[in-house]
């Protein structure tokens, strides 16, 4: 087992040993503790763009299930008339220069996997750049927009935002409760109590700690012709191989148990690169992996391989609440519903899930 792999599993299982790690987690506390101070502030104002921008992230390393998370709110925003635009990291990318635009068709190598794959399922305008102030400049420079998605950057300050959304793994939650390196937090868990919601992921309903979210397998897709096939092409009780190369293997994994597959499992690092024949296990089996990954295997993509294609399920709670802050950071919008307006519901769900 990798050394990331022994550390993770401390964190989230516990091990007598990460006390030692306590005075480089104190250290990791102060430093991002000084740097929330000076935004909230105001001692380093970052750049504010002239339309809503909002965050979807996290404070754990690891999969949480945020990209799903991206697409559903793209696709929402979309359903009341708005025209949305994302910035990433653009983590593992290598274009040729930055800020740059990403487009169907191009390489995960070049602009990213995970900006790839919502790219490809939406056709969303998205720019990478780990400046995620200087994307936000090219966007709107080269596209109308009416808001911004930032997927991540929770903890990049430079950049002001109007709306924080963080998504936790309901299963794992915080793990042992500390700071990196000691624990899986990017910041102190208290951070929670600032952001605007909290969705968990694999909660079964809504609490005063944040909002019930979903994962809800949809299709089989084939990767050579890209043909969206029903869950029951592959029947209940078959084994297939399984590959996930995502911050949280194992969610893939019992998800394809529930389906009533038996996986063959193979898990490789979050962001891993493939080539082809790194996949001739034996015996030969169908191969189901995540999207993120099949975007990265097209190329050499086999016969009786697929990715599980899975939709976000916020809950019902969730979508009235967002509904209201979009009312409110766009008001005179003119395609947003009137019937969105006024809705009591988002003093409750905003105190119950705002600080």
């Amino acid at each position: 087992m990798a050394w990331q792999e022994r550390l993770e599993r401390a964190w989230y299982q516990g091990h007598p040993l990460l006390v030692l790690l306590s005075p480089l987690e104190a250290l990791y506390r102060w430093v991002v503790g000084y740097r929330r101070r000076r935004f909230v502030q105001g001692d380093r104002p970052g750049f504010r763009a002239e339309v809503p921008v909002l965050v979807v992230g996290n404070i754990t390393l690891g999969g949480t299930g945020k990209t799903p998370l991206i697409l559903w709110l793209i696709e929402h925003c979309r359903s009341h008339g708005l025209k949305v635009g994302v910035v990433s990291r653009g983590y593992g990318a290598n274009p040729p220069h930055l800020p740059w635009f990403v487009q169907p068709g191009q390489s995960a190598a070049l602009c990213g996997d995970e900006p790839l794959l919502i790219v490809e399922r939406t056709h969303v305008p998205l720019c990478i750049d780990p400046n995620r102030s200087r994307a936000v400049q090219a966007l709107l420079a080269s596209e109308s927009l009416d808001l911004i998605l930032s997927d991540d950057g929770l903890q990049h300050y430079r950049l002001a935002r109007d709306l924080e959304l963080v998504v936790i793994d309901a299963q794992r939650g915080l793990g042992n409760g500390h700071c990196l390196p000691a624990g899986p937090l990017r910041e102190p868990a208290e951070r929670l109590s600032s952001v605007d919601a909290v969705l968990y992921n694999g909660a079964l309903e809504d609490s005063l700690e944040g909002f019930a979210y979903a994962l809800q397998p949809t299709a089989l897709v084939e990767l050579l012709t890209g043909k969206r096939l029903p869950l029951s092409h592959l029947p209940a009780g078959l084994a297939v191989h399984a590959v996930a190369g995502i911050g949280h293997p194992q969610r893939f994994f019992s998800t394809l148990e529930k389906l009533h597959w038996q996986p063959v499992v193979h898990a490789f690092a979050d962001h891993a690169s493939y080539a082809a024949g790194q996949f001739e296990f034996t015996p030969r089996l169908p191969l189901v992996m995540t999207e993120k990954d099949a975007v990265k295997c097209r190329a050499f993509a086999q016969p009786d391989w697929y990715y599980l294609e899975v939709q976000a399920q916020p809950s019902a709670a969730f979508v009235r609440w967002f509904d209201d802050q979009l009312v409110r950071l766009l008001p005179h919008h003119p395609s947003l519903s009137a019937c969105l307006k006024g809705s009591a519901f988002s003093e409750i769900a905003h105190g119950h899930h705002t600080a």
